[in-house]
């Protein structure tokens, strides 16, 4: 059948993309899977098709059911299995299936008390981002912008950049769409 010949070449790209938006090396995620390294790289560079064997721990380090994982097509059920992914203290809820165009999350802050030290980070793409509840402070160039619930910016992401909660100990939330290279989004450096 062709629509599954298609589903298949296109899953190594969607397992690059998943791997490097969550800030994994091959190696780490050879830990967390228990595949080879070797193994990852030729499904992620389609020169092995994948088994029920090898997306199954993939899916579950990736926090997404398998039909998200390989983008299988959608079988008239609409909604968006929320399934956080919790990075450096943040808390990631994807609100959409990442087809490699625009990518949305929701994002929960701790409180700034609990919150990492600032690390800048750029690639490529667009970021759009609206404040749900709290405040945040989006740094752009060293330059600080301080955001409260209702208000909305939008930045080309090759600019150093870092967000962060502006309250002591209130969490902050924010609705971020991350623009075409949202594959390449860095997760772990929010």
């Amino acid at each position: 059948m062709a629509g599954d010949d298609d589903v298949l070449d296109n899953v190594g790209p969607r397992l690059r993309a998943f791997r490097q938006a969550l800030r994994l090396t091959l190696s780490d995620l050879a830990e967390q899977t228990g595949l080879t390294s070797s193994t990852i790289s030729r499904l992620e560079r389609s020169q092995i098709r994948p088994t029920l064997e090898q997306l199954l721990p993939l899916a579950r380090v990736y926090g997404v059911p398998l039909d998200e994982l390989v983008a299988a097509p959608a079988h008239g059920d609409p909604r968006v299995h929320l399934r956080p992914i919790r990075r450096d203290g943040l808390t990631f809820v994807p609100l959409g299936i990442n087809r490699g165009q625009l990518q949305a999350y929701k994002v929960i802050y701790p409180p700034e008390s609990r919150m990492a030290s600032p690390r800048y980070h750029s690639h490529a793409g667009r970021e759009w981002l609206y404040v749900l509840h709290g405040e945040v402070r989006l740094v752009l160039s060293g330059q600080g912008t301080h955001l409260v619930a209702g208000e909305a910016a939008e930045f080309d992401t090759k600019t150093p950049h870092w967000i962060g909660n502006a309250h002591a100990t209130e969490p902050a939330e924010i609705i971020a769409i991350y623009g075409k290279h949202g594959g390449r989004m860095h997760l772990a450096e929010i």
